[in-house]
């Protein structure tokens, strides 16, 4: 028998390596072969998923201050995490965060550089920024925006949302205001109507466009292919490839509600492993009652209690998927 621990990470608790590495622990302890295969859906974490980071660059952090952040090239592929430039968590979250001034520059300029060391393909995983600026500060960071033509430029997005979205939707998590919502709506219409202008691109027509607070469409108009990061991650690692050659497959994240099934991990893994009819359970650490009808499902509140899930969560995982494991041996 073998396992495949294809997961996600729990937010603030565990990696998605953590919490895989946990999932193996306990199948090595039954005998049973188990493949780690951390995911990620375009948000944090995803870089770590497709191999992690093995370069720093000094940049600019959302609020102007210099941050290292890390990232990826190997061979001919960088692959860049945008929170690690200009991540809400970089500025303190979002009660520390000037959601006005908040800038993508340090994402260009990660970029600016990935260019400059002979990336010819290059992913940019948006998700937790601390910015809605529509991507202006990355497009003004990237000295010689032309040279992306000559490069693979895709965006991995972790949500489907439009450019013209990305305020109402998004703006209160980083620290906007309604007031400061409308403003900031008011200038992403202001941008798309500019880069329409200048690029001839209509981010307004990219699902996903709003991801980041629009970084994604601002890349889009520079001529970056807008794509589910779960997809991008799964085909990076041959995901189906994975699950095709295991007879169980494991997956897992921090909350299960029915957003798991629209463009993130749990969702995918589960539409992936249904198409070649293998078994798929959810390991979470708490769970929406709806959500649990719609995929078999281990809840760590639920059988350990909220203190033990939340202050031991590997502990908790590993027992998770000995008892998970033990019904299909």
């Amino acid at each position: 028998m073998r396992v495949l621990a294809a997961v996600d990470k729990f937010r603030g608790t565990a990696s998605a390596v953590q919490v895989a590495s946990a999932i193996g622990h306990a199948c090595w302890e039954l005998g049973v072969d188990c493949v780690e295969a951390p995911i990620a859906d375009g948000g944090e974490g995803t870089l770590d998923a497709l191999g992690g980071p093995n370069r720093t660059t000094r940049v600019t952090d959302p609020l102007g201050k210099p941050v290292e952040a890390q990232w990826r090239l190997a061979g001919d592929t960088a692959v860049i995490e945008m929170a690690r430039a200009s991540g809400l968590s970089l500025v303190g979250g979002a009660n520390k965060n000037d959601v006005i001034a908040a800038s993508t520059i340090g994402t260009g300029q990660l970029i600016d550089t990935a260019l400059n060391d002979g990336a010819k393909r290059i992913i940019v995983c948006v998700g937790g920024s601390a910015t809605v600026d529509g991507g202006l500060g990355a497009i003004r960071a990237i000295g010689t925006p032309a040279r992306l033509r000559g490069t693979e430029f895709i965006v991995a997005c972790d949500v489907r949302a439009l450019f013209a979205d990305a305020a109402r939707l998004f703006g209160a998590q980083k620290g906007a205001t309604p007031v400061q919502i409308e403003f900031l709506s008011g200038r992403l219409e202001q941008l798309q109507q500019s880069y329409l202008r200048d690029y001839g691109i209509d981010v307004s027509l990219l699902i996903g466009g709003g991801a980041a607070g629009g970084l994604a469409g601002g890349l889009g108009a520079l001529g970056a292919s807008l794509v589910p990061g779960f997809d991008v991650v799964a085909d990076e690692v041959g995901l189906h490839e994975q699950i095709a050659q295991c007879d169980l497959i494991i997956t897992g994240e921090g909350y299960l509600d029915n957003e798991s099934f629209d463009g993130k991990v749990v969702g995918g893994v589960q539409q992936l492993a249904q198409q070649f009819n293998k078994p798929v359970v959810v390991i979470c650490g708490g769970a929406d009652v709806d959500a649990q009808q719609r995929i078999d499902s281990f809840s760590l509140i639920e059988n350990f209690g909220e203190s033990e899930a939340f202050s031991q969560p590997l502990m908790c995982v590993e027992k998770a998927a000995a008892a998970i494991v033990a019904r299909f041996i």
